[in-house]
């Protein structure tokens, strides 16, 4: 049986996939992270990870047991959450998935007020807008933008998504500003391409109390909404965009949102986290932080 200072090694690798990266999440070299998993390795009898000049990645041995020792740690996590008690000081490392833009414009700032009042916190934050199993994943929390169905999480709503169609001024001082999504004809569209499936985002309004989809021509097609925002800001056209992803511009003048009264219904931003688990204090901490923005 090999040593808890083995298991945490394998489980920072496996986690990380970077014995370096364990090595610095421990304090220790990375060196020291490859001796404790080969000493593991040898002990079970079988091998952990597929290594190379470059990369190392988990063996299904090496899945199978980081499945049980994730399982240990959040255990372990909920028994320090414990004796620190529901107002313990959120401490640890506190590991988050978050879509990215969402993250840049607003997960970022309030961790970094997070961060700032309780100086024993350390964050590993992952931005991607693909789909994150925070169980398999062995995230603290995931921050998602749709309904939750998955019954094995637990969930907090800490806002809405709310889909805005924008231009610019001196756009619409050229084309007119549009009054009905049925009367689009001979506007200029820019367009959003989700990277994953590689579809064309149709446009979408709430009309007579139902959704509809609009698919327009385009005349820029893009894969990511920052760089739609930039454009729209340089005249190039209307775009649909999620209302933090063009708040600053919107503050300032740049852009002017159009057809509000048809927005589609908002989906909602929740935090989840498994559900079978005491909540740490830094997570609780966390989610607070983005349920009240700017305290």
């Amino acid at each position: 049986m090999g040593s808890f200072n083995q298991f945490l090694a394998f489980a920072s690798a496996a986690r990380r996939r970077s014995f370096a990266q364990a090595g610095r999440e421990l304090g220790i070299t990375a060196s020291t992270v490859a001796k404790r998993i080969a000493q593991l390795e040898r002990q079970l009898g079988v091998k952990l990870f597929h290594r190379t000049t470059r990369h190392v990645t988990l063996s299904s041995d090496g899945e199978a047991l980081y499945a049980r020792c994730e399982k240990i740690l959040a255990d372990i996590d909920e028994l320090e959450a414990l004796a620190a008690g529901a107002s313990g000081e959120a401490r640890g490392e506190l590991r988050i998935n978050v879509p990215i833009t969402y993250g840049k414009r607003v997960v970022i700032p309030a961790l970094a007020r997070l961060m700032a009042a309780h100086p024993a916190l350390s964050a590993d934050l992952r931005l991607s807008d693909q789909f994150c199993d925070v169980v398999k994943d062995g995230m603290d929390a995931v921050i998602r933008i749709a309904p939750l169905e998955d019954s094995r999480l637990a969930c907090r709503r800490i806002g809405w998504q709310h889909l805005l169609l924008c231009a610019s001024p001196a756009y619409l001082a050229r084309h007119g500003k549009p009054k009905h999504p049925g009367r689009l004809d001979g506007h200029a569209f820019l367009l959003f391409r989700n990277p994953s499936s590689g579809r064309e985002r149709p446009l979408q309004f709430r009309v007579e109390d139902r959704t509809i989809d609009l698919h327009p021509p385009r005349r820029v097609l893009m894969d990511d909404g920052e760089a739609l925002v930039q454009a729209a800001c340089h005249d190039l056209g209307l775009t649909q965009v999620p209302d933090y992803m063009v708040a600053e511009e919107l503050g300032n003048g740049t852009l002017v949102e159009v057809l509000a009264r048809y927005r589609p219904p908002p989906l909602p931003i929740s935090v989840i986290w498994p559900g079978s688990r005491l909540l740490p204090p830094r997570v609780r901490a966390f989610i607070d932080a983005l349920a009240t923005p700017g305290k």
